[in-house]
């Protein structure tokens, strides 16, 4: 079965942290981590519908320049998210720049940023026909640790200690439909766009009475038809499986509470991506710089019961020993010592 999300690092793991998401079938994609984004097509950073910004120390937030110049001209509606003084830090990107061609561009770029603070957040609107000046105070709303909520996923945050506040992610999908091609074949239906409008409507809980209709082109470019209740398509072209579930940790001291938070928001993971920048006989330094050893890595996952470990952003005083750092994690992981 063909996963709905494909989550890919961005970078080696030795150079700038990023988790880029693409949906399947869609020309959309979510970031965890706002690095360089050099390795990332034009066209993938296009699709991007939301960022998360775990924290904004260099390493994670640098792309946001590369990201706002692909963006201007363009009609985009595009949300950030990030810890705490972050609505400070975007603004502080915006007003450094001078806009007084801006408003005359045909196209409008809306930015919309949510801060994340202990037990609320902070909502601010910006947009290129008002040269991105703030409107007005921030709107509140209490956090209980939900970012995002749509219709097939949701996007869970938690707050770690990094010396400053950083976030931990996790991508949860409530369900995934793959299509059977048997059933599309017997219907006599080919895959088309008109898939995304299927999809939907299962994810909608749409009535299984109401009529779809299937329209597609032939070879020859010729209109084509066919109306189904949407429960018989359900039922001859339609896998429904439990979704995914995909964790992102990076950059936080090894302490218990720490390491209980991060086991909390990874608990049955599909997948989680998770920081592994110090050996454990390092672990004083690992301390002292605020993250992770690769042996604690390897445990958190491990109590969490993931299915799958992806260890990165490694120091790069281990550059061309990361055999080591995986090894590590990975044996913490399977043994749990």
């Amino acid at each position: 079965m063909k996963p709905s999300f494909h989550p890919r690092l961005i970078n080696d793991s030795f150079l700038d942290p990023g988790l880029f998401i693409p949906f399947l079938f869609e020309k959309r994609a979510l970031l965890f981590d706002l690095g360089d984004l050099s390795e990332l097509s034009a066209r993938d950073i296009l699709k991007i519908s939301h960022i998360f910004v775990t924290h904004t120390h260099m390493d994670h937030f640098i792309g946001f320049d590369t990201l706002l110049r692909l963006l201007l001209g363009r009609d985009k509606e595009i949300y950030l998210f990030g810890p705490f003084d972050f609505i400070q830090k975007v603004e502080a990107k915006l007003s450094s720049y001078t806009w007084n061609l801006i408003e005359n561009y045909e196209n409008t770029l809306s930015i919309n940023v949510t801060e994340i603070k202990k037990g609320k957040i902070l909502r601010q609107r910006y947009n290129s026909r008002d040269r991105f000046k703030s409107a007005g105070a921030p709107q509140e709303l209490p956090f209980t640790g939900n970012l995002v909520s749509e219709e097939h996923f949701s996007i869970n945050a938690v707050l770690l200690d990094h010396k400053i506040d950083c976030i931990g992610l996790t991508l949860i999908e409530n369900f995934s439909i793959n299509i059977i091609k048997e059933g599309l074949k017997e219907l006599g239906l080919p895959v088309g766009p008109w898939l995304r409008e299927f999809k939907k409507a299962i994810y909608e809980e749409r009535n299984p009475a109401q009529k779809f209709r299937v329209v597609w082109q032939d070879k020859d470019k010729i209109k084509m038809e066919k109306d189904f209740t949407l429960y018989e398509l359900k039922e001859k072209i339609a896998m429904i499986s439990p979704g995914q579930k995909i964790t992102y940790i990076t950059d936080m001291i090894g302490s218990p509470e720490n390491i209980s938070k991060a086991v909390d928001l990874a608990m049955d993971s599909t997948h989680v991506f998770i920081e592994a920048a110090f050996l454990d006989k390092e672990r004083d330094m690992a301390q002292r710089k605020y993250h992770l050893t690769a042996k604690e890595a390897g445990l958190i996952a491990r109590k969490a019961r993931v299915k799958e470990l992806t260890p990165f952003h490694f120091s790069p005083r281990y550059f061309g020993r990361e055999k080591e750092l995986i090894q590590e994690a990975m044996a913490a992981f399977r043994s749990g010592t």
